[in-house]
C-alpha cells in the first residue's frame, strides 16, 4: 500500500493550506486603474468589473476637496488605494466587499 500524497490528500495540513492559497488568489480584488468622477472614486479590477462608491463614505474623503480626490492611485500592486495629500490608504478588497467606515445616509 503507498502513502498518501499530502498534496493530494483533503485531510492533510499541506493540502488545506494549498487550498487557503488558491482560494485567496482567485478571490483577492485587484484594481488595474482608479479614478474618480465628482464625488465619486472608481476601480476597474482585473476581472474587468468596475466598482464605484460615493467618497463621503469615508471621513477623509468626505472633506476632500475634488482636486484632492482626484490625486488616487493604485499601490501594493494594485491592492490598495491611496491618496498621499489626505494621508488616506483604503484596500481594494474591502472597498469590493462594501466595507466603508460611514453610513449610506452620512455627509
Amino acid at each position: 500500500m503507498s502513502t498518501p500524497d499530502p498534496q493530494h490528500d483533503e485531510n492533510s495540513e499541506v493540502y488545506r493550506r494549498g487550498m487557503e492559497e488558491i482560494t485567496h488568489q482567485e478571490t483577492e480584488a485587484v484594481a488595474t486603474r482608479a479614478w474618480t468622477e465628482g464625488r465619486m472614486v472608481f476601480v476597474e479590477l482585473t476581472d474587468q468589473r468596475f466598482v464605484g462608491f460615493p467618497a463621503k463614505r469615508f471621513r477623509r474623503l468626505r472633506d476632500a476637496s475634488e482636486p484632492e480626490l482626484a490625486e488616487a492611485r493604485l499601490e501594493v500592486g494594485g491592492t490598495a488605494l491611496r491618496w498621499e495629500s489626505l494621508d488616506e490608504d483604503l484596500t481594494v478588497e474591502g472597498v469590493v466587499a462594501g466595507r466603508f467606515q460611514l453610513p449610506v445616509n452620512a455627509g
